[in-house]
């Protein structure tokens, strides 16, 4: 439905256009945050949070696994009641480990959203910029909706990311 509302604004739009010279530009911002120094930087401190979430959640799941190690090896052998507590004890663990791992997502959105989000609010800026010095009637991202295909000599990604570095 959004294509649809963005391609007949394009093609109304592009009809009011006819006497200036349409100019469309194509940008790729996720490319653009992963090819700057402080996007790297951000993608690296993400990786190494990513990793120590890991490293939390895994004696949990090493707990759970031996827990249902047991609870397969034992079964057989077990009363009723030990049997029904060692699945209390697994129901646990596994409510446990989701906590902790639905905690751990959303502590990685919030520092995701901490350090990229101000790198995209910047490369925007630098988009906006480009487009209005160098007379473009329209930049669209890549990968946005509506946007299925376009030519390579569109894209000024690499543009906003060497503008983007030299501001440091």
């Amino acid at each position: 439905m959004r294509w649809l509302v963005v391609t007949a604004g394009l093609v109304a739009w592009a009809g009011l256009a006819q006497a200036d010279e349409l100019k469309i530009a194509v940008v790729d911002l996720d490319q653009a945050i992963n090819a700057t120094d402080q996007g790297k930087k951000a993608k690296e401190e993400l990786s190494r949070k990513a990793h120590d979430a890991e490293s939390q959640l895994k004696p949990l799941a090493d707990k759970g696994k031996a827990l249902s190690d047991e609870l397969q090896s034992k079964r057989f052998v077990l009363s009723d009641d030990a049997l029904r507590q060692k699945q209390l004890d697994m129901a646990e663990i596994e409510n446990q480990y989701r906590t902790k791992a639905a905690e751990l997502q959303g502590q990685f959105k919030v520092d995701e959203e901490r350090l990229v989000g101000p790198l995209r609010a910047k490369l925007l800026d630098i988009v906006q910029e480009i487009g209005k010095t160098e007379g473009f009637s329209l930049i669209l991202e890549r990968g946005a909706n509506g946007l299925i295909y376009s030519k390579e000599a569109l894209d000024i990604t690499d543009q906003v990311i060497k503008k983007f570095n030299k501001k440091g």
